[in-house]
C-alpha cells in the first residue's frame, strides 16, 4: 500500500526547528526511516497549478491549469478552473483503469470529482461549506457515509477576507479543529476497506502561514511584539497538530507501507512594500487607463462584487449566482480586472494577481482590441519588457524588484502554453521578504509604495503577512526506499512514483522522474494520453459559477479589490 498524506503549504524553514525541538517526532521518524528534501513547486508556486502537476506528472503547459481561473480565449472574460479543465489524466484515473483501490481526500482541482475505483472527497474548490449536497463526493452514496461516520465535513468554515479584531482568536481554534475532522476522516476511510494508494491533505499549513508569520517571525518588517505575545505559538500549534494527524494515520496503516508526505509549495514572510503593476505599465508607456466617468465601470463591478460576498448569506449568494449563470460571473471577474483598462490603446497589461505577477501582451487576432502584430512586433515588445522590468529599482532603496522574466515558452512545456500569461515574473525578495502586488485604479499616488502599519493585517486579496515560495518539502520511507537520502525533487515526480511503486508503467508524456532513494528503474509506456474527461456529471454552468462563488468567498479571485 501506498499513503500519502499532502501538507499544503509546509515549509522545512518552519519543520525542521520544530522537529529539532521534539514538536513533530512522527515527521522526525519518517525523514530518518528513509529519503527527504525540498521539493520544487511550479512556477509561479500556486495551489492549483502545482497539485495538478503533483496528480498528473506534467507541468501546467501539458495538464492546461495555471491559475484558480483562465481567460477565455477571443475575449477579455474570466473562466473559473475546474477537474474538467485538466488536459491530461491524474495517477488517480491511471490506478484505478488498472484495477487499483484508490481513496482521494480534499486535493484541490479535484472538483468535480473523478468517477475512479473507490472514493474521492473534492478539495477547497469544492463548495463545501454549504453542506447541500453529495456533488463533491464520488460516489455520492459515501457522502451520507461520511457525515454519519465523522460528522458534518467542511473544509474552511470562516472567511478570510476581512480580518478585524478577533480574527486571529477565532480562526486558530477552527485551524485546528478541521486538521482534527480530516485525521478522523482519513482514519475512518483507512479502516473501511484495504486500498492500492490512500491520499489525504491537510490546507491548514498554508492558512495559517498567510495569517500568522509575523507573529511568529520577529525580523517580519511587519512583526507586532504586543500580538506576537499571543499569537506566536500559533505556527507551532498547528504543525504540531499536523504531525499529530500523521501519527494516527501511520498506525492506521499496514506495516509494510510506503508512506509519502509533501507539499505543493513553501512559504516565507510577505514585507511591506506594495506594487502596482499596471500602473507601472502604465508609466513606462505600455497600457492606458479609462480617464473620468470610463473609469467608473471597474469601480463599480469591485464594489458589487466586494459587498455582495462580505455582505449577503451564502444561501443568498447561491441563488443569486445560480439563476445569474456563468456568464455573469465570467464578465464580472473580468469587469473587475480589466475595466479601468483601455484597451484599445493598450499593449500590454496585467491581472495583478499577489500570488502570480505575470503580464498579458494584447495581441491583434487574439485579442478583441489586440494592439500588437505576432511576429517581429511581439518579439520585439517582450525583449523590451524584459530590459524594462528587469532595470525596475525601488525608489528608496534602490533594491531590484523584478528578479527573472519569462516567456511562457521557456517555462512551460506542451499543448497548453498558449493559455498562460505572455510573460511570468519572478519578483525578488526585499531582505528576504516578499513584494505585495495590489491592484491598480489608475488614481494611485506611486508606483511603488508602502503598507501603512493598519494594512498590516491584510486578508486574501489584501496583502497577507506570508505569501508562497518555491521550496516545498518531501519525505519518504517504506520497503522499496533507500534509507539517510536527502536530495532536491521536482512535483512531478510524484506522479511517476506513485506509478513505479504500485507496479505501473510510468507514461512518456510525464516529465517526472522516480523520487530520489526509491529502488528500480521506470518503466515508460509510450502510448498517447487519453483525451480528456469530458462530463461525469452534467455541465450546465452550475459548476462554474459554484466554483466562481466558493473561490471568490475565500478571496482567490481578489474579492479585497478596492
Amino acid at each position: 500500500m501506498i499513503a500519502i498524506v499532502g501538507l499544503d503549504g509546509a515549509t522545512w524553514d518552519l519543520a525542521e526547528p520544530f522537529m529539532d525541538a521534539g514538536d513533530m517526532p512522527a515527521l522526525r521518524r519518517l525523514v530518518t526511516a528513509g529519503a527527504a528534501g525540498i521539493l520544487r513547486s511550479t512556477t509561479p508556486p500556486v495551489t492549483f497549478p502545482a497539485w495538478s502537476s503533483f496528480m498528473t506528472g506534467a507541468n501546467p503547459g501539458k495538464h492546461g491549469i495555471f491559475d484558480f481561473s483562465r481567460r477565455l480565449p477571443g475575449t477579455y472574460e474570466i473562466a473559473f478552473v475546474g477537474s474538467r479543465d485538466r488536459r491530461l489524466p491524474t495517477m488517480w484515473r491511471l490506478l484505478s483503469a488498472a484495477g487499483r483501490r484508490v481513496a482521494v481526500l480534499g486535493v484541490p482541482t479535484t472538483y468535480p470529482p473523478e468517477p475512479v475505483n473507490g472514493i474521492m472527497v473534492g478539495g477547497f474548490d469544492s463548495p463545501v461549506t454549504t453542506g447541500i449536497d453529495g456533488s463533491f463526493v464520488h460516489p455520492r452514496a459515501f457522502y451520507d457515509e461520511m457525515r454519519a461516520a465523522v460528522g458534518p465535513y467542511t473544509i474552511t468554515d470562516f472567511q478570510e477576507l476581512r480580518i478585524g479584531p478577533g480574527w486571529h482568536d477565532a480562526a486558530l481554534p477552527k485551524i485546528l479543529t478541521a486538521v482534527d475532522r480530516k485525521r478522523d476522516l482519513a482514519r475512518y476511510v483507512l479502516a473501511r476497506e484495504p486500498w492500492d494508494v490512500f491520499m489525504v491533505l491537510f490546507g491548514e499549513a498554508d492558512t495559517t502561514s498567510h495569517h500568522f508569520w509575523m507573529f511568529a517571525d520577529p525580523r517580519s518588517p511587519r512583526f507586532d511584539a504586543s500580538r506576537a505575545a499571543r499569537h506566536r505559538g500559533a505556527l507551532r500549534d498547528v504543525y504540531r497538530r499536523l504531525d499529530g494527524a500523521l501519527d494516527a494515520i501511520v498506525a492506521a496503516l499496514p506495516a509494510d507501507a510506503t508512506l509519502l508526505v509533501a507539499s505543493d509549495h513553501g512559504f516565507g514572510g510577505a514585507g511591506t512594500t506594495v506594487l502596482h503593476l499596471n500602473r507601472w505599465l502604465a508609466e513606462a508607456g505600455f497600457l492606458r487607463f479609462h480617464a473620468g466617468a470610463r473609469a467608473l465601470p471597474a469601480r463599480l463591478a469591485r464594489q458589487v462584487r466586494r459587498l455582495a460576498l462580505l455582505g449577503l448569506p451564502r444561501g443568498v449568494q447561491e441563488r443569486v449566482v445560480r439563476r445569474s449563470g456563468r456568464r455573469l460571473a465570467r464578465r464580472l471577474e473580468g469587469w473587475s480586472r480589466f475595466a479601468a483598462v483601455d484597451m484599445a490603446r493598450t499593449v500590454a497589461f496585467s491581472e495583478e494577481l499577489n500570488y502570480a505577477p505575470s503580464i498579458w501582451l494584447n495581441v491583434r487576432g487574439r485579442d478583441p482590441l489586440g494592439a500588437v502584430a505576432p511576429g517581429r512586433a511581439y518579439d520585439e515588445l517582450v525583449a523590451t519588457l524584459r530590459e524594462r522590468l528587469l532595470a525596475w529599482r525601488h525608489p528608496a532603496t534602490g533594491a531590484r524588484i523584478v528578479r527573472a522574466v519569462h516567456r511562457r515558452e521557456e517555462i512551460y512545456r506542451g499543448p497548453c502554453v498558449g493559455d498562460a500569461p505572455d510573460l511570468v515574473l519572478e519578483l525578488a525578495c526585499e531582505d528576504g521578504y516578499s513584494y505585495v502586488c495590489l491592484p491598480s485604479t489608475g488614481e494611485e499616488s506611486a508606483v511603488v509604495r508602502s503598507l501603512a502599519p493598519d494594512e498590516y493585517v491584510a486578508g486574501k486579496g489584501g496583502g497577507m503577512n506570508g505569501s508562497h515560495r518555491a521550496a516545498g518539502l518531501w519525505a519518504l520511507a517504506g520497503p522499496a526506499i533507500s534509507a539517510d537520502v536527502h536530495a532536491e525533487a521536482a512535483i512531478t515526480d510524484v506522479a511517476p512514483t506513485v506509478l513505479h511503486l504500485a507496479g505501473l508503467p510510468v507514461p512518456s508524456w510525464m516529465d517526472g522522474a522516480l523520487l530520489p532513494g526509491v529502488r528500480g528503474t521506470l518503466t515508460v509506456d509510450a502510448a498517447p494520453p487519453p483525451p480528456p474527461r469530458v462530463g461525469g456529471q452534467e455541465d450546465d454552468g452550475a459548476g462554474e459559477t459554484e466554483l466562481w462563488r466558493r473561490l471568490a468567498a475565500l478571496g482567490y479571485l481578489g474579492a479585497e479589490r478596492p
